[in-house]
Order: C-alpha cells, then structure tokens, then sequence
C-alpha cells in the first residue's frame, strides 16, 4: 500500500466535493479546477493526485511572547506536486517538527493549483510543455520573482528553492529573476507559488513581462 492510500484509507468525506469523489462522480483534477470547486480535504487530491510528491522547503524556530512566558514552535514550509502541471505550497506550525511538516503538507494540498505550461521561448519553438507560455511575475512581502520561459534542454536557471518548486511543477527549463530580499526563504517561496498560479488563473497586464 502507498503513503497515498494510506492517507486516504477509511476517508469519510466532511464536504459535497469529497462525497462526489468518493461516489466516482468525479474522477479527475482537471474536472475539480473547470467546475471552480474550492477544495478543503487534502484527502481530495492524494485520491486525485496518487502521484503526488513533497519536499520540505524550510523550517524555522518562532518563538512567541505569552503571559506565561516564550512559547516556540516549529513553522515548515512544504511544497507538493505531481512534475506534470499540478503543484502547491503551504505552512503550518507545531510543537513538534514532524507535526508541523505534516500540517504543511495538507495546507500545500489545500492550495494546489495547475500550472500553465507551453513553449513560450522564442529560441525554441518546439511546442512542447517543457516551459512556461509566457512571461510571469509573482510577489509575496518584500520578494518580487519573474519567470521567464526558457528553450528545450536550458535546464532551471534559479537558486535550489526555485528550482524545487518548479521542478514539482513540471517546468523544466526555465530563467528567473528576483528582487528583494530573496533570502527570505518563505516569501521568496511563495513568490515563485504566485508566479505559477498566474500562469493558470486569468492576471492583469502588469503580471505580464516582456
């Protein structure tokens, strides 16, 4: 048995879209994201998404001031993602490391999303799925991010966090350029997540670069 059919062993669905699933009404991701259904099981997706990975993106010590004093918890940021057009990200926190990753794993599943993904290189021109379509921008605090489409066998120009997230994304060759403070694990994280979830849902021209 997999981690996957572990997790989703003896569900029982708490919402309209996990009893669909469950009842075969709806057997694919795809058919979740045309119908605009908002997801809030992570069971949803491993059942979906049987071939999900993940990959602990940072953790970090935060710490707290209560009446009783210091309270630390642990906070990880985990990514998930199939390598072929579905990925996601999320956080969680908790006493425990193992807890907290756990909890993060579920809030990334919560928050997946397709990624649009094409040949938008004019170097290339293939037309397979192997880059983005075009250029995109993503934010988050004080971390701007751009990704930009890169031709067949470029590879993933982009430090090991980006090329993580975009590697569970399914983008294989890619360029990007940042600004802020990009040492700021989490933002510059979910900054890429931005970009990423822009290639999909519809974005204002000033998303767009080039």
């Amino acid at each position: 048995m997999t981690s996957s059919e572990e997790k989703v062993e003896g569900w029982i669905p708490r919402t309209r879209l996990g009893k669909m699933i469950l009842e075969g009404r709806i057997s694919s991701i795809e058919e979740v994201f045309t119908e605009g259904s908002k997801i809030r099981e992570p069971e949803i997706v491993d059942v979906l998404l049987p071939d999900l990975q993940e990959e602990v993106i940072n953790i970090s010590l935060v710490q707290k001031q209560t009446d009783a004093g210091e309270k630390s918890r642990f906070k990880a940021i985990v990514a998930v993602g199939n390598r072929d057009g579905y990925v996601g990200l999320g956080s969680g926190k908790a006493r425990q490391v193992r807890t907290a990753i756990e909890k993060a794993a579920a809030d990334a599943r919560l928050n997946i999303s397709p990624v649009r993904r094409g040949c938008g290189s004019w170097e290339c021109g293939c037309g397979k799925p192997h880059s983005l379509t075009f250029h995109v921008r993503g934010k988050c605090g004080g971390v701007e991010i751009v990704l930009i489409p890169g031709p067949r066998g470029l590879g993933i120009i982009a430090s090991e966090t980006a090329k993580v997230i975009l590697g569970l994304a399914g983008v294989k060759d890619c360029w990007t350029k940042s600004y802020g403070s990009t040492r700021t694990i989490p933002s510059f994280a979910f900054a890429i997540f931005d970009a990423l979830q822009k290639t999909y849902r519809l974005v204002t021209p000033k998303d767009w670069v080039g």
